[in-house]
């Protein structure tokens, strides 16, 4: 089973890269020019975690807008 890298572009130009690697997940954060900023590896319990605590926070902005 392949799987794709998901990209998520900012608004100021910037981008956070999530691929699989093996068991655990590379989330690349990358400025406008497109330079590696940081590279963190998470494992999937990890990833979940990030994406739990995402989905609360865009919750509450989508509510309070």
């Amino acid at each position: 089973m392949k799987h794709t890298p998901t990209t998520i572009h900012t608004a100021d130009g910037s981008s956070v890269t999530i691929s699989r690697r093996g068991l655990e997940f590379d989330l690349e954060t990358r400025n406008a020019k497109g330079e590696t900023i940081s590279t963190v590896v998470m494992s999937q319990n990890d990833l979940d975690a990030l994406y739990m605590e995402m989905d609360e926070h865009t919750t509450v902005e989508w509510e309070a807008a």
